[in-house]
């Protein structure tokens, strides 16, 4: 794809500032195919849990309509997540549930949504992946399978993610997730 000066928005399920999942967000923006911005949507941990008493226009929690607004904005999502308990993190699945409001003009229906993630067991978060994936499509997003990254946390070196091998995969997978962009259009 060449420069349309799409945009990606990033949403990472652990809240731990130096998370090997921020890491692995951060070298996503990082190599982002050229003409393509992009940005971690910030404050996820602070929003409340999605409740349709409170989900009034006009009258939102803090930072849920700065949410709504950052991903109704870009072109394309992307979720990284780690796996806890076999699953999604709940931050980042109360993310996808403000999204997902009102039902059917949520602010992820139609984008394109790419998930990834890194953790510690031997199947390198392949459940919170799925979750996510499912929660994500449910939710109104066209979810690209393709973009598909599991990193195994216990298997990293002092490099952490930023392996030439894990750098190319990453690299790889906003390049199709972006690419999904025009083929929706």
């Amino acid at each position: 794809m060449s420069d349309n000066n799409l945009t990606v928005a990033v949403l990472v399920g652990s809240l731990r500032a130096e998370s090997i999942n921020r890491q692995l967000a951060e070298v996503a923006l990082e190599n982002l195919p050229e003409g393509v911005s992009g940005s971690i949507v910030e404050g996820l941990g602070d929003l409340a849990f999605y409740n349709e008493d409170i989900d009034i226009e006009g009258a939102l929690p803090a930072g849920v309509a700065q949410l709504r607004e950052a991903v109704g904005a870009a072109d394309a999502v992307l979720l990284v997540t780690p796996e806890y308990n076999g699953t999604l993190p709940a931050v980042l699945k109360n993310a996808i549930d403000w999204l997902s409001r009102p039902y059917g003009a949520g602010a992820m229906v139609g984008k394109s949504v790419g998930v990834i993630g890194a953790a510690l067991g031997q199947y390198a978060g392949t459940w919170s992946r799925q979750d996510t994936r499912k929660s994500a499509g449910i939710a109104g997003g066209r979810v690209v399978e393709e973009v598909e990254i599991g990193v195994a946390t216990g298997k990293l070196d002092d490099a952490g993610v930023r392996t030439d091998e894990i750098v190319g995969q990453v690299g790889e997978a906003v390049r199709v997730l972006v690419d999904s962009v025009a083929v929706a259009v």
